[in-house]
């Protein structure tokens, strides 16, 4: 699992920032999810090695034009590209209006299924590897953060120990791997699960779009190995972000620290602080919580796997 941050920025372009979108790529399986798709989202995918065919998923924490402006373009574009694979949009009612008036009223004909899911909290995704969940958040408008979990995986063969008994490998192996016991050819029966090490605890990423600290962006956060928080605002202005319904730098650290989260990346910095800043930024959040840092444009940050549990 990789992050990579396509634009880092509050309420419109700057020179040196981007509007918000944040890429999750999972390596696994070779797919990228996308988190906010703020005007000129495609324009940065072209700064990296992320291919729009590649996409499978959007979600969009809120209906504000600096996180969704960039939708219909991608989505074109998307096609144009030789993108076929089917695409998923995931965010607040009023998405699914956005997106097909846009595409309407521009003609833009996709080659490939869209499907467009209006949510509201709970479980929105769920495969064999993740869980997708949400919760709302403190904003103007419905605003949602995200909670990506990876599902614990089964720990590893311990195949010294099964060579020390005389199991060579063989189709024995995956039986082993998949049920709770096994006979073998000369009559003994083993119990599998002596024979499978820890499970591998899954990883745990939190997207919390535009927000005031609230409870709810806690819960999200809960034991993360990586929160995404907004920090729109240096600590010093905290009455401006009440105002305009967003938080500070000290704010986010409170809320990964509230959390007991790993790692804090701060993001949706407002146009008035300059790359030059970002140590003032990162200084303040660290004084809450020490495994602070501040995102710029294509900042990637990779979130290895856990080791086995023990």
């Amino acid at each position: 699992m990789e992050i990579v941050f396509l634009g880092t920025g509050a309420g419109m372009p700057a020179k040196q920032r981007n509007v918000t979108s944040i890429a999750l790529k999972i390596l696994s399986k070779g797919a990228i999810w996308l988190f906010d798709c703020g005007e000129g989202t495609q324009h940065q995918l072209l700064h990296t090695s992320l291919k729009p065919r590649k996409i499978e998923k959007i979600f969009i924490t809120h209906l504000h034009g600096d996180h969704i402006f960039g939708l219909p373009g991608l989505l074109g574009s998307r096609s144009f590209l030789g993108g076929e694979e089917p695409l998923t949009v995931y965010g607040p009612p009023g998405i699914r209006s956005f997106i097909e008036t846009s595409l309407s009223v521009s003609s833009t004909r996709l080659k490939y299924d869209l499907s467009v899911v209006e949510i509201g909290e709970g479980t929105v995704y769920e495969d064999d590897q993740f869980i997708v969940e949400t919760k709302r958040l403190d904003h103007a408008v419905l605003t949602f953060g995200y909670r990506i979990v990876e599902k614990d995986q089964p720990g590893t063969l311990l195949v010294d120990k099964l060579m020390a008994l005389g199991i060579q490998p063989g189709p024995i192996y995956k039986r082993i791997k998949s049920e709770p016991t096994v006979r073998l050819d000369d009559g003994r029966v083993l119990d599998c699960s002596e024979f499978i090490g820890p499970p591998k605890k899954g990883r745990i990423v939190a997207i919390l779009g535009d927000t005031r600290p609230c409870e709810n962006g806690v819960a999200l956060a809960k034991d993360a190995d990586l929160v995404i928080h907004e920090a729109t605002f240096e600590k010093k202005a905290e009455s401006l972000a009440a105002e305009y319904f967003h938080s500070t730098t000290r704010q986010a650290a409170e809320i990964a620290k509230k959390a007991n989260a790993k790692a804090l990346c701060l993001t949706h910095i407002s146009s008035r602080y300059e790359l030059k800043d970002n140590p003032l930024l990162e200084r303040e959040a660290k004084e809450i919580f020490p495994n602070s840092t501040v995102a710029k444009d294509f900042k990637k940050i990779l979130i290895p796997v856990k080791k086995d549990r023990h």
